[in-house]
């Protein structure tokens, strides 16, 4: 081999290794990037104004144990609510799903999660507890409730200003989560079903977290 041929040689070996090294960076740089973006947004997020809707009324009802659970008991925290019923066919095991995620990023604070059943006929406390559990529910953090249909169906349409109703004996409810804060005030509405229903959730909790701590 001549000196051309050796120097065409180191070059084309340089370039290959440019090549591999520029291949292996792309997606590197490209996570880099991504998880860039996701922080702005989610600080963007926290960074927003959480509005206000009103006041919770108070409230009794029993939760998955059998015990007298209501607005007393949430008194002081921060908390999030939804409407669901064990037998859902419909959007129910979403908006559960969505509730179960909000405990990893919660856990280390007081919010208290609470889950009104629309079927409190067939929902009874001990219905509630075993899915609670298939929801691997943290105990104490989140409460299933049920107690007079008159009574849940009031508190949703006019306590929490969401549609509830009843067609076929199926009932039909809100598909939206509810964050409250240590006054009992309304301060957000999220629809379970969009995809960035729980970032927002914790970006809007975490943010009243700050603004209402302990």
């Amino acid at each position: 081999m001549n000196g051309t041929d050796a120097a065409l040689g180191r070059k084309s070996s340089t370039a290959s290794t440019l090549w591999k090294t520029i291949l292996i960076a792309i997606p590197i740089v490209t996570l880099g990037l991504l998880i860039w973006l996701r922080q702005l947004e989610v600080n963007a997020l926290r960074q927003r104004t959480v509005s206000s809707y009103g006041s919770v009324p108070e409230f009794q009802l029993i939760n998955q144990d059998g015990k007298n659970f209501g607005s007393a008991d949430l008194r002081g925290k921060i908390w999030i609510a939804d409407f669901v019923y064990s037998t859902c066919p419909g959007p129910c095991p979403m908006i559960s799903s969505r509730m179960s995620e909000l405990q990893k990023p919660l856990e280390k604070t007081d919010v208290h999660l609470v889950s009104f059943t629309v079927d409190p006929a067939k929902d009874t406390p001990e219905v509630l507890r075993k899915y609670a559990e298939e929801l691997q529910a943290e105990p104490g953090r989140w409460d299933f409730l049920t107690g007079p249909q008159s009574t849940i169906y009031n508190l949703s349409r006019n306590g929490f200003k969401l549609a509830v109703s009843e067609e076929n004996k199926i009932p039909i409810h809100s598909t939206r989560m509810i964050l409250v804060d240590r006054h009992g005030d309304i301060r957000g509405y999220y629809d379970a079903t969009e995809a960035d229903a729980v970032t927002k959730l914790v970006a809007d909790t975490t943010h009243l977290l700050r603004e209402q701590p302990k």
